[in-house]
């Protein structure tokens, strides 16, 4: 039984992105924007991605130097970026 390109209802949001199907949350958990696949991992390549018009290199080349300088490891439930600590250095309970 396949099922192939059937949608959802609404919606979902995974790593910052939203997917409409099984594909795109696919792309998303490898935090690959699925709207613009082709610009790579964190945007890797997105000055090189034809689907990405307005996209000044020079500023993408400022984020990924930026994002190198902060660690950053992933993006939190509001979309903030989350830097690594070192062990030990922040804890957070919830309940």
């Amino acid at each position: 039984m396949a099922v192939g390109g059937v949608n959802y209802a609404s919606p979902v949001h995974v790593n910052g992105f939203a997917c409409m199907n099984c594909a795109d949350v696919s792309l998303a958990s490898k935090h690959i924007d699925p709207a613009h696949p082709q610009s790579g991992p964190f945007d890797r390549d997105a000055a090189s991605d034809p689907s990405r018009k307005s996209v000044d290199p020079a500023k993408v080349e400022a984020l990924k130097k930026a994002a190198e300088a902060a660690q950053v490891v992933g993006y939190s439930a509001a979309g903030h970026v989350t830097a690594a600590l070192a062990p030990g250095s922040a804890f957070s309970i919830s309940a």
